[in-house]
């Protein structure tokens, strides 16, 4: 008989802690695939700060580093500069990435440091109660924003990844989605060349992925996926950016 499936070797088969519906579920797995499609498991190394993912450990079978709020790619950098040989990435949200992080994001970016970064944008502060994130849509209503984010009060949603692309340390930047199985194989192919660069010594890589937030969006599952394709992609477009 054909084998036409193998489990990941960088996946634990553990149940998932993550709300019904949400992306990092898909970020995890898709990581793994990666990791193991390339060889790499035995000299990859995954920051995780503070945030949904901040157990990500928990999942992924190989070695990992937490980091405090915002510092992933400070840590990642440090890491990377002492053991240059390892494969380095951070997996970080959008208020961890574009927020707290802001600073640590855009200057690893700038010195061209030779670094992989994931980065979740659900829109939203998933794991401290739904709060208002620099992406955060104009009228999307969170905990701290309760009639809709409002441009005259709390400015535009953050467009990191736009931003970043006009450094020259950057070599690549893409943005993908989670809202049909077609989008999640690009989002694979996304991550894996994001992992190449760093291979190769190209220089700074991130992936951008809209991912749902079913319980802060205040939707099924089913209506998130619906969400990101029909109203998140509007603010944040699909594609190579870089």
């Amino acid at each position: 008989m054909e084998k036409l499936f193998t489990k990941t070797e960088s996946l634990y088969d553990l149940p998932t802690h993550y709300c019904p519906g949400c992306g990092h579920g898909i970020a995890h797995r898709l990581i793994a695939e990666v990791v193991d499609e390339l060889g790499i498991r035995e000299k990859t190394i995954g920051i995780a700060p503070v945030g949904c993912a901040v157990v990500a450990y928990d999942y992924w079978n190989f070695d990992c580093s937490e980091a405090a709020h915002g510092r992933a790619l400070a840590v990642a950098t440090g890491i990377k500069r002492v053991r240059p040989h390892n494969i380095v990435f951070t997996y970080q949200g959008d208020g961890d990435l574009a927020a707290i992080g802001t600073n640590e994001t855009i200057h690893a970016a700038n010195r061209g440091e030779n670094l992989s970064v994931v980065f979740i944008n659900n829109a939203v502060y998933g794991m401290t109660g739904g709060q208002m994130a620099p992406t955060t849509l104009l009228g999307q209503k969170t905990s701290t924003s309760i009639e809709g984010r409002k441009k005259e009060k709390h400015g535009f949603p953050l467009k990191i990844s736009e931003m970043l692309a006009l450094l020259p340390g950057v070599c690549y930047i893409e943005r993908v989605s989670f809202h049909t199985p077609a989008e999640v194989l690009k989002a694979k192919r996304a991550i894996k060349l994001a992992f190449e660069n760093q291979i190769n010594n190209l220089g700074f890589s991130l992936v951008e992925i809209l991912s749902p937030c079913p319980t802060y969006w205040g939707l099924n599952p089913k209506e998130a996926l619906d969400w990101t394709r029909d109203i998140m992609q509007k603010e944040f477009p699909l594609g190579r950016i870089k």
